[in-house]
Parts: C-alpha cells; structure tokens; sequence
C-alpha cells in the first residue's frame, strides 16, 4: 500500500522542554550512528519521496515498574548523521488502543512511537526496539521465514498495535525478535532486552537477505 512517509497518525499531547537530564543517549546515540552510515536509518532523495525513515527507543523505567516510558529518535530526524539530546523525545504515557501518547522533549516524537510502546507494553524485559527501512529483508520476508504485519494494515496505527500485540503473543516472533511490517514498505521491527543484540539481529538478518539475492542471480 502506499502512504506517505513520517506522518504521526495518533493523538499527541507534547510538551516542548528538555527531556530528562539522567537519561543517557550514548549507546542508543552510537548504534543509531552507526543504522544510519548502513542506511537503514536516514533520508535519501529518491526514497519515500525524500522523507526520513526509521526510528529508535530505549526503555527508561525500571523493569519492575508498572509505567511503560522510553525514549525515542525525533519526527523526522532521519537525515541526521548523529543526534543530540534536543532531537530525542521522552515519552511519558502511551495508550496503543485509544490511539493516544503524551510526550516531553525538544521535539515532537516519533511516527512510530505507537508501535513502539506496543511492544513494550507487552512484555517488561523488552528495553529496545529499532525501526528500520531495509528493502532487501522486506522483500524477503518469507524466505527468511520472519514473522510479519498484514499488508492492509498502516504503521502508527491501533491497528498496528493490535496486530503487533497478536505477533509478540507467537513463539516464533518471541525466537526471532524481528518482524516484516507489510503495509509499512520496507519495514523492519526488531526488539529484545539489549540495545546491542537488538541493532545486531537486523544486521545478520540484512546479511542473510543479500545472501539470498546473490544467491539467487549468481546460482
């Protein structure tokens, strides 16, 4: 399907201050970098008509608490090499099915915060969950035998979230950690209880897809 890249879909009530000054953003900062120099994360002209892509979130809470706060990369920041504070936003409540977040920062946060805190939401080991756009795991989905999202159901979303909750809820998706979105083009969802493994997955994931394209021209 086709929709326009970026757009926030869920009702936003943002307050424009700083987020919270004993949040840290190195690790999620350096693997955010690093998703960008693989243009996994960025802007690129000819790509979703020139708009940013891709997202990251890192849990702020503690795991035995009962709030679900993260933080995560800003609208439209994907062109970006490296950010700052300034273009993280702190969400502080998010209600997947009523289609609703509230959020602090410098900026408003991501389109795909809704999905995020769906995930989350589900289990409290999960401290991370990246968003990337990656053609060739996308058209690769089945192959890959990853789990994925209906074709006729759009990111940022309830129904999103719904669907994403139905997917955490497989043993599969709860092996794999990471997800085809469908009705997303070149979506990505990866998740787990570690920055750097959740960054790693997709970057075997991505590796074994090109293995599967060279494959199949080469063989």
């Amino acid at each position: 399907m086709t929709e326009t890249e970026g757009v926030i879909k869920y009702r936003l009530d943002h307050q424009d201050q700083p987020i919270d000054k004993n949040i840290s953003i190195s690790e999620i900062n350096a693997w955010r970098t690093l998703l960008f120099k693989l243009q996994l994360i960025g802007q690129i002209e000819n790509r979703y008509e020139g708009y940013g892509f891709g997202n990251i979130s890192q849990r702020i809470n503690r795991p035995d608490s009962d709030d679900t706060q993260f933080i995560i990369s800003g609208t439209q920041t994907g062109g970006i090499e490296s950010l700052s504070r300034q273009h993280y936003s702190q969400v502080i409540m998010a209600n997947p099915l009523k289609n609703h977040i509230r959020s602090i920062g410098e900026m408003p946060p991501s389109s795909e915060a809704l999905t995020h805190a769906s995930v989350y939401q589900q289990d409290k080991a999960k401290q991370t969950v990246i968003h990337v756009h990656c053609p060739e795991i996308w058209n690769n989905t089945q192959q890959l035998s990853l789990c994925f999202t209906s074709a006729d159901i759009a990111y940022g979303t309830p129904e999103m979230a719904i669907e994403v909750q139905r997917l955490l809820q497989t043993e599969k998706l709860k092996a794999k950690k990471i997800f085809s979105m469908l009705g997303h083009k070149d979506g990505i969802i990866a998740f787990s209880d570690n920055m750097g493994k959740t960054a790693c997955n997709i970057i075997k994931t991505f590796k074994k897809a090109v293995q599967l394209e060279q494959t199949a021209l080469y063989s």
